[in-house]
């Protein structure tokens, strides 16, 4: 238990500073959905979702591969993160090279002609962000958390603080005249391009803080390493791909698969993107549970109890992802206000992408057995299935449910993947999970969420009580049930 404290810790840790960072960057989100109409918003729904593909190219595995080879025995860390970040720099410097050249053509297919900018910003962040990913690496792999979370956060709050500054402040600024400074940079038909251009000048911001790491480019590049971490990277490249397209292909795909003109389509998707950020808490948990735990289990492999270690991280895990399920779930009157009046239609994704949320987290924990046993080629093989289920689902339901298709689409191949990724774990690298007792407490959270919609709809209830109630009732039984393991640690 003091080996799950260690990594409870380093997850709160990386947790709140990204609950925290995320939380303001969430705020941003009643900002866009508030002053910016639907088909708007999806705009912005739409580069995103290209920038999760395209960001998985750029880093090629190589954050995952210096993890694997700075712990390898007759391996020198120095050298191993000098070769991963020479390759991911030269990279990204002819990826930029490409953007500038075919940016108007690009600009054109995407049909924003009119704002090629738009391509151009994209570009530049997904260039920073991919060459900050090493030094972030080395930040997690040396346990500097703090240093890490400050980095993160101070992003945040210039995004945050950019994006008041160019969508509430500017335009009123620029129509009362009273600074005449403002008329000067400020061009209100960019638009949400303003949400683009904050996001850019935070990870400039982000990148020169990080530049005393990148004095590690000095240690040099070994040619035989970097092979061997291609050949193990570079299937991390279609694991990764594929669990883009799972994440981010309903946003494409919405676009052009809704049965209705392109402005409604673009409509829909900025509704559905908007309440896809209330399971933001879910993906909180799991990008700080992910942060924390993957050092963790490659630096604790080699220990005897490890396998008893990762089963009950992985039960302790399910426990806690059930609590922000019912959390969102049973206050969801509450978390509605987050997105504008227009954008409520869609709540009912909501419970949906929690509980493909979840399943995500469970597969990210039973992922370590293509991982420690060096079979990413493997691994990347059901990261495709679920892909290539992710494409023909939102084929199939799309245009038959319309953006709920997309939501289940997510649950089936999230869920489909944690399933597979369990049998093959327990041929290759057999872990002891308690399945019975996590779906136990996986029903136990569906069984609550039901109760509150039937209780709810035959007796008036005071608000939160109800929710209140069952939540508390859960946490009761949740420790009642662990209360042997929690003993045993003290």
């Amino acid at each position: 238990m003091g080996i799950i404290r260690k990594l409870a810790s380093q997850t709160a840790i990386y947790g709140l500073s990204s609950i925290f960072g995320r939380f303001l960057s969430y705020l941003l989100v009643p900002l866009y959905t508030y002053y910016f109409a639907a088909a708007e918003y999806g705009v912005v729904a739409e580069f995103y979702a290209y920038t999760g593909f395209f960001s998985v190219v750029l880093l090629f595995g190589f954050d995952t591969g210096y993890f694997r080879f700075r712990d390898k025995e007759h391996t020198d860390k120095d050298k191993a993160y000098a070769t991963a970040l020479w390759f991911i720099l030269l990279i990204n410097l002819g990826f930029f090279a490409l953007i500038l050249w075919i940016n108007p053509w690009l600009s054109n297919l995407l049909s924003y002609s009119d704002h090629p900018e738009y391509v151009l910003c994209f570009g530049l962040i997904l260039i920073l962000d991919a060459i900050s990913s090493i030094p972030f690496a080395r930040l997690r792999a040396e346990d500097k958390a703090f240093s890490f979370v400050g980095i993160k956060i101070a992003e945040i709050l210039i995004t945050v603080g950019l994006s008041l500054f160019f969508i509430k402040y500017c335009p009123k600024l620029y129509t009362d005249k009273t600074y005449p400074l403002i008329t000067q940079f400020y061009d209100p038909a960019i638009g949400v391009g303003y949400i683009f251009i904050a996001n850019l000048i935070a990870s400039v911001c982000k990148f020169f803080l990080l530049i005393p790491l990148f004095l590690g480019l000095g240690w040099g590049f070994d040619k035989n390493l970097f092979s061997r971490m291609l050949r193990y990277s570079l299937p991390m490249v279609v694991i990764g791909f594929a669990g883009i397209i799972n994440e981010m292909l309903d946003r494409v795909l919405l676009k052009q698969l809704l049965p209705f003109d392109l402005s409604t389509n673009m409509k829909m998707l900025g509704i559905y993107s908007a309440c896809y950020k209330l399971s933001i808490l879910m993906s909180l948990f799991i990008q700080a549970f992910r942060f924390a735990a993957e050092p963790f289990f490659f630096s604790y492999a080699n220990n005897n109890d490890a396998r008893d270690i990762y089963a009950k991280v992985l039960r302790f895990f399910v426990i806690f992802c059930v609590f922000i399920f019912l959390l969102v779930t049973l206050f969801i009157d509450f978390f509605k206000y987050f997105v504008g009046p227009e954008f409520r239609v869609g709540l009912d994704v909501v419970p949906v992408l929690l509980l493909a949320n979840l399943c995500l987290g469970i597969y990210v924990n039973l992922s370590i057995w293509y991982k420690l046993t060096d079979r990413t080629l493997l691994g990347a093989f059901v990261a495709l299935c679920g892909a290539a289920l992710t494409v023909v689902l939102n084929i199939w339901w799309i245009p038959v449910y319309g953006y709920m298709g997309s939501a289940w689409a997510t649950l089936a191949c999230y869920g489909g993947m944690a399933v597979v990724s369990y049998l093959l774990g327990r041929i290759y690298y057999p872990v002891n999970y308690d399945v019975l007792r996590i779906l136990a407490y996986i029903g136990l959270g569906l069984g609550f969420y039901q109760a509150n919609l039937q209780l709810q709809s035959m007796i008036f209830w005071p608000p939160g009580l109800l929710a209140g109630a069952l939540l508390t009732l859960y946490l009761l039984i949740a420790g009642l049930f662990e209360s042997r393991q929690l003993m045993a640690g003290r």
